[in-house]
């Protein structure tokens, strides 16, 4: 289970804030099928939510810590119904900035910038 600073969950809850849920968690609890299905999402987005259609908070803390041990994820978030999960991606590599094409601004279009 990978742990995360205070700093760094502060970090992700800001970023996951607009986020919508990406999967949810019916009746029939985790199985096999929905653990796949968060495994794809998290390779695919790094930090997701997931909507758990249970009442009972123990059972959903017990679900949040059972997703994090078996895909070797972070909690960032318990709130409500919803959980917020980070798995970090190393493998991508990081985009380089774009490089400004043309000619440069001039003294006077850069003054009306402003």
């Amino acid at each position: 289970m990978l742990t995360l600073t205070v700093l760094q969950r502060q970090n992700l809850k800001a970023r996951a804030h607009p986020l919508k849920p990406t999967v949810m968690i019916g009746s029939a609890g985790l199985t096999a099928s929905v653990l796949e299905e968060i495994s794809r999402a998290l390779k695919s987005h790094e930090l997701i939510k997931i909507r758990v259609m249970n009442d009972d908070r123990d059972e959903r803390q017990a679900m949040l810590e059972q997703i994090c041990t078996q895909l070797n994820a972070g909690a960032v978030q318990h709130i409500g119904k919803i959980l917020v999960i980070y798995l970090p991606q190393d493998d991508i590599p990081e985009k380089k900035p774009a490089r400004r094409k043309g000619k440069p601004l001039s003294k006077k279009q850069l003054g009306s910038r402003d």
